[in-house]
């Protein structure tokens, strides 16, 4: 493999405390943040210990508008409708539950690989009698966009789409639904947690209502912040179900609801987090992530070659190759995965291994229980990956050499 480092990711590797300690392929769980995001919420911590937390909000309200300005700038949009939350599931929950109404035969369309989390929320539209239907998945096991336009009539409410599934490198076409969604005038909402950093993300183009995702993975922000983008023209059509005096301040008569994204924030929220946050899109932004997504390709496509290659393995992603995310997952024979990432991390190597419930439904059709998972980031180098591909080779032969002295009379 004949990756060149640029200096630009020489700089990013040593300004990140993580990379000098482990090699870390866990970036679609959580993602190593830089030292100056660490300061970020450092400085903030220190500011609220010594001049008083409410008086450092001053300080730290500008750093929650400045990490608006460049989450905006991430996204295509403008700052007045990106809202900040403590999770991704928090950040979806809300704007689902905010559009309340459901009926009867109302219908919520899905894609085989929706997140866990989301669909354990639309069961409570269920409660009231509304549906929950998967849209069929074409050869290459994406969600179907021609199948999607055969399923539409006036009693589908929403299409949810995961655009890139936590269990594998699938690229689902989110773009393509949302010109669907748009043309029918159906509600759109896209979980975007691996695609945040991962590749470029412009909601115009993507022309959905709702997007979200955690901050913690690609983006390398601090845990406990997620980014929720508000369509403008389609906030009237959400009432959130909780309000405070941030997000329906009162007037001098009545608590009316913000006109903006913030509608689904809190008073009372994490500015040091939030600092972080603000260094961490700034970080992202003028990167670049165009360039992040080339380095991620030009990282994962050889690597999916050469695991491949080693018996054993068997690869379980989804997608047109060489169309797929930095996001691999696979299982090796003989190993339980949880055990095998308790293995590789012992040795300096951190991987994800993700259950059913992540993604119930695609993992139930394919009789998949459990899978490891690889996660490149722009971070990596072919070093690390040839690090990956000696110890899964290594652990392979062991579990073969065990089988052979088993099996022996």
């Amino acid at each position: 493999m004949n990756v060149p480092l640029a200096e630009e990711i020489l700089q990013l590797r040593a300004a990140t405390p993580g990379c000098a300690r482990m090699i870390h392929f866990n970036h679609a769980g959580a993602s190593l943040p830089s030292q100056a995001t660490l300061d970020a919420i450092s400085a903030q911590l220190q500011r609220e210990a010594t001049i008083g937390p409410m008086e450092a909000a001053i300080e730290g309200t500008r750093l929650q508008e400045e990490a608006r300005h460049w989450a905006a700038r991430l996204l295509g949009t403008d700052s007045a409708a990106i809202a900040f939350t403590s999770s991704g599931s928090a950040a979806w929950g809300m704007a689902f539950n905010a559009l309340g109404g459901w009926h009867a035969g109302d219908r919520i369309l899905v894609g085989r690989h929706e997140w866990g989390g989301n669909l354990a929320c639309m069961t409570q539209a269920l409660q009231s009698g509304a549906r929950l239907e998967v849209i069929p998945c074409d050869e290459s096991g994406a969600v179907s966009v021609a199948a999607l336009e055969r399923m539409l009539d006036s009693r589908v409410k929403l299409i949810a789409l995961t655009w890139l599934p936590a269990n594998g490198g699938l690229i689902n076409p989110a773009r393509a639904i949302g010109e669907v969604a748009r043309r029918h005038g159906i509600a759109y909402f896209i979980d975007a947690g691996q695609a945040l950093g991962q590749l470029p993300c412009d909601v115009q183009a993507l022309g959905c209502d709702v997007l979200k995702g955690a901050a913690r993975k690609f983006l390398r922000g601090p845990r406990g912040t997620a980014l929720l983008y508000i369509r403008p023209e389609f906030l009237a059509r959400l009432r959130p179900a909780q309000l405070d005096v941030l997000s329906a301040p009162w007037d001098g008569h009545t608590f009316t609801l913000r006109n903006d994204a913030r509608r689904f924030e809190t008073s009372e929220v994490s500015l040091a987090l939030l600092a972080g946050l603000a260094n961490a899109l700034k970080e992202a932004v003028e990167l670049g992530i165009e360039h992040i997504y080339q380095r991620i390709q030009a990282l994962s496509q050889p690597l999916r070659q050469a695991l491949g290659q080693i018996s054993g393995l068997a690869l379980c992603d989804l997608g047109l190759p060489g169309q797929q995310s930095g996001l691999i997952a696979f299982t090796l024979e003989g190993w339980d995965v949880f055990e095998l990432k308790q293995r590789l991390a012992e040795s300096g190597i951190n991987l994800g291994a993700n259950g059913t419930a992540y993604t119930p439904l695609d993992m139930q059709v394919r009789g998949l229980s459990a899978i490891a998972r690889i996660a490149i980031s722009h971070l990596n180098t072919v070093e690390e990956i040839d690090t990956l591909l000696q110890a899964l080779r290594a652990l392979a032969s062991e579990r073969r050499q065990t089988s052979t002295s088993t099996s022996s009379p």
